[in-house]
């Protein structure tokens, strides 16, 4: 085999669509724009972020950050090793001799 016996697969090289070109090629009079509409007129379709009237995203979302620290729940880690260590066997565990050790 050498470098001139070598040809594309099939399929590999498509023919790019040229719209506008007569009713003939598939993609003339309308160009695949459809009928009417703003989308069909030249310069047409919608700003970005615009959501057909509704309250945009962006305008939904906060402006500025939160902070949860002030409805944020204080938690201490308790292993059993230590509780196993610190109280004898039979002896209750609650948060206030939990707190004394």
């Amino acid at each position: 085999m050498k470098l001139h016996d070598l040809k594309p697969a099939d399929n590999a090289n498509k023919n790019r669509k040229r719209r506008g070109r007569g009713g003939s090629s598939g993609l003339g009079t309308t160009s695949g724009r459809g009928h009417k509409g703003q989308k069909a007129r030249s310069g047409g379709g919608v700003r970005p972020g615009f959501e057909g009237g509704q309250m945009p995203i962006t305008r939904r979302l906060p402006k500025r950050g939160f902070n949860n620290s002030k409805f944020a729940k204080t938690v201490e880690i308790v292993n059993l090793s230590d509780i196993d260590i610190k109280y004898a066997d039979g002896e209750t565990v609650n948060r206030e001799t939990l707190v004394e050790n």
